[in-house]
């Protein structure tokens, strides 16, 4: 005997206070972690996208999708301050009863120059935009649907009114990035997410609110020659009574370089999810296009169902110099670029 209300239970309130969608290669969507970390790379114009299939060696796998574009241009000819531009679009569904969210979430960042003779920048940044949320129930199975220990289909007496809603969500971001004397690149930020608490609810009588989601973010980029670098990755989280870590190193290559944005690297390391997950991830970048692999070698108290296996994600993404008068590479000082 099948019995799914635990799925029900999921869809109509659990998840609410769930944590959000979290990739694992999380570095490579930067306004999932903070809209403030808009911007910091080398060119003028990034587009990074993931796709991940998880849980698939236990149930229904999980699928999730990300695009996100970011656009960056100098307010004026002689200022070193820098406007982002962007969208950050997310897909997911899970389980049997199909229950995902779909986000469409436009950003804004103004980034200001702190001046001096190091690049050093303060930005704030805005994220909001519309999430549709959605379940299938023709696939849930009720204990009312078993009679006699016979499963009849379709003879629930539950009956749902809406299997799908509309709410607006939002974020801001700040952060300070900036590099030593010794080259060492970083930044170090905090966002809020959800500051509007919306309703989630699939029932309108009840009050089921999205928690708020604070998040704190580091990073940084160590030379140890012309063309190697240390790169360490690291957030914490919390919303609602959740919280979570995570972080990693990276290794990278640059087996050669034109000093802007065209070139050939290669870049190895591990991340780790505590108490979930060891990630070890590889990427390629050959001149504007990059491509990086992971997989979640699972460890939580599911490794006895998972077998310690997670899941596979594949990211690309693209990143340019664009043919334009306030382009950033023209620029005397820009945000610092991983």
């Amino acid at each position: 005997m099948r019995v799914r209300l635990l799925i029900f239970f999921l869809v109509c309130g659990v998840s609410a206070a769930a944590q959000d969608l979290n990739f694992s290669q999380f570095h490579e969507l930067p306004l999932l972690r903070n809209p403030a970390l808009a911007g910091i790379y080398t060119g003028d114009f990034r587009a990074a996208s993931a796709f991940r299939s998880q849980w698939g060696s236990v149930t229904v796998p999980y699928t999730s999708q990300a695009l996100s574009v970011e656009m960056k241009t100098g307010i004026s000819e002689t200022s070193n301050d820098f406007f982002s531009a962007g969208i950050q679009f997310t897909r997911d569904k899970s389980g049997d009863s199909k229950f995902g969210k779909i986000q469409i979430l436009p950003m804004l960042a103004f980034h200001k120059s702190l001046g001096g003779e190091r690049d050093s920048y303060l930005t704030l940044a805005f994220m909001g935009g519309i999430v549709q949320q959605r379940f299938d129930p023709s696939q849930l199975r009720f204990d009312d649907e078993f009679q006699n220990g016979v499963y009849t289909p379709n003879t629930t007496s539950q009956v749902f009114t809406r299997t799908h809603l509309n709410y607006i969500d939002a974020a801001v971001g700040l952060s300070f990035s900036s590099e030593t004397g010794e080259g060492i690149k970083y930044y170090l930020g905090g966002a809020l997410f959800h500051f509007t608490k919306p309703k989630v609810a699939f029932y309108q009588k009840d009050e089921i609110v999205l928690n708020q989601k604070w998040i704190v973010n580091g990073g940084f980029a160590l030379p140890i020659s012309e063309s190697e670098n240390f790169i360490m990755y690291i957030d914490y989280f919390k919303q609602g009574r959740y919280s979570q870590g995570q972080g990693g190193m990276l290794y990278k290559n640059e087996l050669w370089s034109d000093g802007e944005t065209n070139g050939v690297a290669l870049t190895g390391g591990a991340l780790i999810r505590w108490n979930d997950a060891v990630i070890p991830v590889v990427r390629l970048d050959y001149n504007k296009i990059g491509v990086g692999l992971s997989y979640d070698a699972n460890f939580s108290k599911l490794k006895v169902a998972s077998q310690a296996r997670g899941g596979f994600e594949l990211t690309l993404s693209y990143k340019s110099a664009l043919n334009i008068r306030n382009s950033s590479l023209q620029k005397m000082k820009c945000p610092v670029g991983f």
